[in-house]
């Protein structure tokens, strides 16, 4: 597609407020250190609780929808009446939810925890990447990265101390992750002051023009189409990306008969790679187009997908965190590439993306979880290896860049 179309905006802060862009990053970080504790305890609530893989997916269903079917209904909120409260809010459904599940009992507990645990990431999410846009002072893309890499940092961060903590001493230790809540309802209790002080600075600044509700050049039906076409990448990503997360520990423990924690190192790595893959997509971004970083992470994660299912286990390893990095990078590049193509409601576009990705993430898992307890999860490895290949419709998006 040759169509280029280019966007502008006027950013309240002037400068990039880098102080705030790590504080709300640090924030996404302890938010997705507990999210990351829910798969990275399956191997023990399995074996404690007699679990198939399909209850597994189960749970993973419900921690992700309760993540995701909220997100765009709050994002709308939100972008009419921004609120500064929410970020500390949404932490707080976090650590009743990690409370609760430390002292679950029964598989509906579990469920009932979890869903808690994705209320809070609801409320979080679409708040935060306003509160991410707004300091970046037109660095959206740098901004984005930021904010995300906390929160993969996070999921990489959580599973390798479920690992040494959990794994080791039982269920009951998970309400001492429970702690990183309590700071992160401190933290961001200051990251919503500042918030408010340049909610009312806007406030005050006279309306100089009307902005655009869609991209300068683009009609509404090619708007849509845009971002139909943006949602098919996050469906072909974060079901990948399920599969690894949800799954990559039993399929190692399974074909390569290692341990639960030697497992949750190896995901540690594939995680710590996406963290990786995460600050550098948006910068690239910024600097060589989003369509070219979409193109290059969903399509150019394809060939080592499609290896991975078939070499040892230091292959597995070292192929699993090349993945990491190719993949992740897409999603910051989205996320903004989708706020361009709809300027002024950040929040709406980063509920809808966020809400997404946990269904899909969800959907994927509880489907993946059917299959390998009907197949194999060696079977389920070699199907969703094809997935990335998905990236082909990146062709048809158009060429929109910011200024």
């Amino acid at each position: 597609m040759k169509t280029t179309i280019t966007t502008s905006t006027s950013p309240i802060v002037k400068g990039t407020v880098y102080s705030i862009l790590f504080a709300i990053s640090f924030g996404h970080l302890l938010n997705d250190l507990m999210q990351s504790v829910i798969p990275a305890v399956y191997p023990m609530l399995k074996q404690q609780f007699n679990l198939t893989f399909t209850q597994i997916g189960l749970i993973t269903l419900v921690f992700q929808l309760s993540a995701s079917i909220l997100q765009p209904f709050v994002g709308n909120y939100t972008d009419r009446k921004p609120n500064p409260r929410s970020l500390a809010i949404g932490m707080g459904f976090t650590l009743i939810g990690l409370l609760l599940l430390s002292i679950a009992d029964h598989f509906a507990y579990i469920l009932s925890s979890v869903a808690l645990i994705g209320i809070g990431s609801s409320v979080f999410h679409p708040e935060a990447s306003r509160v991410a846009q707004l300091a970046s002072g037109g660095k959206k893309g740098l901004a984005q990265s930021i904010f995300q890499v906390g929160g993969n940092a996070g999921s990489a961060i959580g599973p390798l101390l479920a690992a040494l903590i959990i794994i080791p001493h039982g269920q009951g230790y998970i309400r001492w992750f429970a702690a990183f809540a309590i700071v992160g309802i401190i933290l961001l209790t200051f990251v919503g002051s500042w918030y408010k002080e340049n909610l009312a600075e806007r406030k005050r600044r006279p309306v100089q023009t009307t902005q655009a509700v869609y991209a300068p050049g683009l009609t509404k039906g090619r708007v849509l189409t845009s971002i139909s076409i943006l949602l098919v990448l996050i469906f072909s990503k974060y079901f990948y990306m399920a599969s690894m997360s949800s799954y990559f520990t039993f399929y190692l423990m399974d074909k390569f008969k290692i341990g639960i924690q030697e497992s949750q190192f190896y995901l540690f790595g594939f995680l710590a790679a996406v963290a990786v893959g995460t600050i550098l997509g948006g910068p690239l971004g910024d600097k060589y187009g989003r369509k070219v970083i979409i193109w290059v992470s969903i399509l150019g994660a394809a060939p080592f997908t499609l290896l991975l299912p078939h070499v040892g286990l230091a292959l597995t390893v070292a192929l699993a965190m090349v993945i990491g990095v190719i993949i992740s990078s897409a999603f910051s590049a989205i996320l903004v590439y989708a706020t361009d193509l709809v300027p002024g409601k950040v929040g709406t576009i980063a509920g809808l993306f966020f809400g997404f990705a946990f269904g899909m993430g969800g959907v994927g898992s509880a489907l993946l979880g059917y299959l390998a307890d009907h197949t194999s999860i060696n079977y389920v490895f070699q199907i969703c290896a094809y997935l990335p290949l998905i990236g082909v419709v990146t062709g048809f998006l158009p060429n929109v860049k910011s200024k």
